[in-house]
């Protein structure tokens, strides 16, 4: 039998040990996020850059937990420019 992921071990122990494991596909979440950006965007909708900006925080969040930490101030950056464009878009 194989035992399961280092990674998976961690987060049931994390748990509190039980036998079932609740994993939120970060990666997932954020594909989804960029696709509902990037067509809220082209659509003109200023929501688009609500969502861009969550994604980023998601990516945020992939890069501390796989000690990626290039991607924290890149997104950081894109946050900053999102809540630029934002501004700028509702005074329209």
């Amino acid at each position: 039998m194989n035992s399961p992921a280092p990674c998976a071990q961690r987060e049931r122990q994390e748990l509190g040990g039980r036998g079932w494991m609740i994993v939120i596909r970060l990666d997932y979440i954020s594909c989804v996020l960029t696709v509902v950006s990037a067509i809220l965007v082209e659509r003109k909708f200023w929501q688009g850059w609500l969502v861009a900006g969550a994604n980023s925080l998601v990516v945020c969040v992939i890069g501390l937990r796989t000690a990626q930490f290039g991607f924290v101030p890149a997104n950081l950056f894109c946050i900053a420019l999102y809540s630029y464009n934002l501004w700028n878009w509702r005074k329209q």
